[in-house]
């Protein structure tokens, strides 16, 4: 993973742990269930827009190099993680 899209989703995954500890914060306060639910959606689509970086570079190195170099059997292995994970992802 290169270094400058790793600290960007060090960052993220940052905020999404406050996130996290906020939605604790506003069960142990008893907060309006609907806002509380409101938080959840916004921390899940947070962590999607992470899964999706890092799904993005891994396409374009891993998977590319696998294509580049040539290699059926490493090219078919990187299609079927790829396949698996997208598939376990809509779930």
């Amino acid at each position: 993973m290169r270094k400058e899209i790793k600290a960007s989703l060090l960052k993220r995954l940052n905020r999404i742990e406050g996130q996290v500890r906020g939605l604790a914060g506003m069960v142990e306060d008893d907060r309006y269930c609907i806002d509380v639910v409101t938080q959840i959606s916004a921390a899940r689509a947070a962590l999607r827009r992470v899964e999706e970086e890092i799904l993005r570079d891994h396409v374009a190195h891993c998977v590319e190099h696998a294509i580049s170099s040539g290699d059926k059997a490493d090219q078919r292995r990187k299609i079927a993680e790829l396949m698996d994970v997208v598939s376990r992802a809509e779930r």
